[in-house]
């Protein structure tokens, strides 16, 4: 009589040991098929067929492992493996269900590469989005090159940048390798940027970067001088030795309010008067400020380079003058100002990817009752060489959107909101 709890638990324990050695298979056959069905038609596999199946291939399988004999048959052991194995079938078609659910139905190799930002760290400012992307973890070196001075790592470490929200990863990854580059005169910089907006960053210190500036034949020369307000690096300028004008590039500028800037000492505490209101802190901000690169103006140096038979005239002036030369207006800003002057607007737009979108996405017939011009169209493929950069200008009526693409439309307001409508669904 007390031998009757220690046999049950024995039989119990048999009858989990058997029905996880059966269960193995009908599981991954019932998640399998929940997947499939769900995923390739939208309708969930019910769950008696999912009780019957498990029930053929554990019994199969049980068959197979010699594990149906009367013995077996008989004892409470196999009620036991039996609700095990059901269990594990039933588990395994709700997550391979709610897989096949959640999985997109399109997805490429263009997709992933064009991976976009999450919706929770887009600022909007106005009607535009932007995210302040910030380095997380430490900043590495890059194989191969010298190893980040102390200085220049704190900077990059501590620095955060603003950039549109509605670009692709890799776009904001290309725009703030460039800038880093830019801002920092760095030899060589990689970048990976998560959808929170974090970046990873890769940099080399700058190696030799004023003899990259100046270009073969010509020679860089300092001078001391009246540095005018606003001069930067690769301003046009000409410099004034007497009676002579001698054509040269500015490869870098420094004045005496700039070095004065420079040494100025970070204030311990903050003022009063500087007192935020919870959403970020002063002192951080007064540590993280960076100076424009453009001068503040005033007496200074400045290096240029100029050709090198002049090299000569300009060491030897005395006092010599600096002027900067126009290099005209920028004609993608004048073109812009045309069209919002006419009335038109320009929107980007995203091409859908369903079969209507294809049909309606006709340049010459857009679905408006006004006229849009399609100024511009990217595209995957064989035109730009499988680069997501590529833009093809003044596409032509004889070209077709495709599903993916994006275009940059200029027309009426209605005109383009009804035939971006038209070909977005």
């Amino acid at each position: 009589m007390q031998s009757l709890p220690v046999d049950l638990l024995i039989e119990v324990l048999l009858g989990l040991y058997l029905g996880l050695l059966t269960g193995i298979v009908p599981a991954f056959v019932a998640g399998s098929l929940g997947f499939l069905v769900r995923y390739f038609t939208g309708v969930t596999l019910p769950g008696f067929g999912v009780v019957v199946l498990a029930l053929s291939i554990a019994s199969v399988q049980g068959g197979l492992l010699g594990l149906v004999e009367p013995t077996i048959a008989q004892s409470p052991r196999l009620l036991v493996a039996v609700l095990v194995v059901l269990m594990l079938a039933l588990y395994a078609h709700n997550q391979g269900d709610k897989l096949g659910a959640e999985l997109p139905r399109r997805l490429s190799f263009t997709r992933l590469r064009q991976r976009t930002l999450s919706a929770d760290v887009v600022e909007l400012v106005g009607s535009v989005g932007q995210v302040t992307v910030r380095p997380t973890g430490e900043i590495r070196n890059m194989e191969g090159y010298p190893p980040l001075s102390a200085t220049l790592r704190q900077t990059l470490k501590s620095g955060s940048w603003r950039l549109p929200a509605d670009l692709p990863l890799s776009e904001l990854e290309s725009r703030l390798e460039e800038r880093l580059r830019t801002d920092h005169d760095l030899a060589d910089v990689d970048v990976a940027i998560d959808e929170q907006g974090r970046a990873t960053i890769t940099a080399a210190p700058p190696s030799g970067s004023l003899s990259r500036r100046v270009a073969a034949g010509q020679r860089a020369v300092s001078i001391a001088t009246l540095v005018p307000t606003g001069l930067g690096r690769g301003d046009e300028v000409t410099v004034r030795t007497g009676e002579r004008s001698i054509a040269g590039t500015v490869v870098s500028a420094r004045t005496d309010i700039d070095d004065e800037h420079a040494r100025a000492p970070v204030p311990d505490d903050p003022p009063a008067e500087l007192a935020t209101d919870g959403g970020a802190d002063v002192e951080s901000e007064i540590h993280t400020a960076k100076p424009t690169a453009a001068t503040a103006g005033g007496p200074g140096r400045v290096t240029v380079s100029v050709a090198r038979r002049d090299v000569k005239a300009v060491l030897e002036a005395d006092s010599p003058r600096l002027v900067v030369r126009s290099r005209g207006t920028s004609r993608e800003f004048e073109a812009f100002a045309l069209v919002k002057r006419e009335g038109y607007a320009v929107r980007r737009i995203t091409v859908g990817t369903s079969d209507a979108a294809d049909e309606s996405a006709d340049l010459e017939d857009p679905p408006s009752t006004g006229t849009v011009s399609v100024l511009a169209v990217r595209r995957q493929g064989s035109e730009t060489g499988g680069r997501s950069n590529g833009w093809v200008f003044g596409p032509g009526i004889e070209r077709r959107l495709e599903p993916d693409d994006e275009a940059f439309l200029a027309g009426p307001d209605d005109a383009i909101e009804a035939f971006a409508e038209a070909i977005a669904r």
